[in-house]
């Protein structure tokens, strides 16, 4: 069995992976020399995703750095904690910096002799290839153009600013904090005892001094040096159509959502376990990879990732609109459902495995 991913980011060499280790062939088509990440950003992996991805993808423990608590802020009530999540049993969700999980992947699937790295191609050449399947993680790449561009998108008309900062050593450097401001939700992450990353998403500024507001929103650290910032607008956008013919779209070229909650890399994750249900599933029956996969994949993830997304979305607007009437009693209301122990397992559940129907 052969299929094809298009694109070499994050996404296409994690799900090519989870391929190979089915014995998978894949060819992994891009005109784009091997992405260089830069070493500032980073993912927040939920622990089931970590489970999964150690035992179907490639065992990334040692590149972890867990979170055993999660405390969110409100500056509208003067920063008094709205809500605190914690399992005492295992981590909520553990960090990884973005090159390192990218360079960790390229050099296994190097090593691999069912993978092919290969200059990128048009649509008519890539077909008369007769790929069981097609992966398209590229929007850039005229398929995407062609088949996957009725969406239903969103422009937050807002930038994430992003940084990491050294700090003196914090042992228990495990809590990561949000803070919903009135520009906007920064968010603390650690990364490691001496290492913190700051993601803070504000409504229309694209030029701001991040350093500045990062000394502002710290409660926690003695801080020693702030590396340089990046930043990239936010929107937000679900394909209408997952596949067409043997095509799937794939990562966020199937669905964007605001990093306020750490959730884009693991829909994606969720995204893989499924595909790799069902070609486990054709596999042990003796049938060949179809079409068929492509409608299946389709119809048990499309409603659950639409939902979960809207879930992110609706979060967002509920502190932007007590920005907009300023007015605190919405973040009074989030603090005492805060305090009800079911609803806090619910959204500890939902940030962990996503939306199960």
């Amino acid at each position: 069995m052969k299929v094809s991913i298009l694109g070499n980011g994050l996404t296409s060499l994690t799900l090519a992976k989870s391929l190979t280790n089915q014995g998978i062939k894949v060819d992994i088509f891009s005109d784009q020399k091997i992405q260089k990440n830069n070493k500032i950003q980073t993912l927040g992996i939920s622990k089931a995703n970590i489970d999964f991805f150690n035992e179907n993808i490639l065992n990334i423990e040692k590149f972890l750095w867990n979170v055993d608590k999660i405390e969110i802020f409100s500056e509208s009530l003067e920063n008094e904690k709205l809500l605190n999540f914690t399992n005492y049993k295992k981590p909520l969700f553990s960090i990884i910096k973005n090159f390192e999980l990218y360079n960790y992947l390229l050099t296994s699937l190097s090593k691999d002799k069912l993978i092919k790295f290969k200059k990128k191609i048009d649509y008519k050449n890539l077909i008369k290839n007769n790929y069981k399947l097609i992966f398209n993680c590229d929007f850039h790449h005229s398929i995407s153009k062609k088949f996957f561009y009725k969406k239903i998108d969103k422009n937050y008309n807002s930038f994430a600013h992003i940084s990491t900062f050294k700090h003196t050593k914090l042992l228990n450097n495990n809590i990561a904090y949000q803070i919903f401001t009135k520009q906007g939700p920064i968010a603390f992450l650690p990364i490691s005892a001496t290492e913190t990353s700051v993601v803070y998403s504000i409504k229309g500024k694209k030029n701001i001094n991040l350093k500045n507001l990062i000394i502002k929103y710290n409660t926690k650290y003695k801080i020693l040096k702030i590396n340089e910032c990046l930043s990239f607008e936010l929107k937000s956008s679900n394909l209408r159509s997952y596949y067409y013919e043997n095509i799937i779209a794939f990562g966020d070229l199937l669905h964007k959502i605001h990093p306020l909650a750490g959730q884009g890399f693991n829909m994606t994750i969720r995204d893989i376990k499924k595909i790799l249900e069902l070609i486990k599933f054709k596999k042990e029956h003796g049938l060949d990879l179809d079409i068929s996969i492509c409608s299946d994949f389709e119809k048990k993830t499309r409603t659950n990732n639409y939902l979960f997304s809207s879930g992110v979305d609706f979060i967002y607007e509920f502190f932007n609109f007590e920005t907009k009437i300023n007015n605190n009693n919405l973040s009074k209301f989030v603090k005492f459902l805060g305090k009800n122990k079911k609803i806090n397992d619910l959204l500890t559940k939902f940030a962990d495995k996503g939306i199960v129907i």
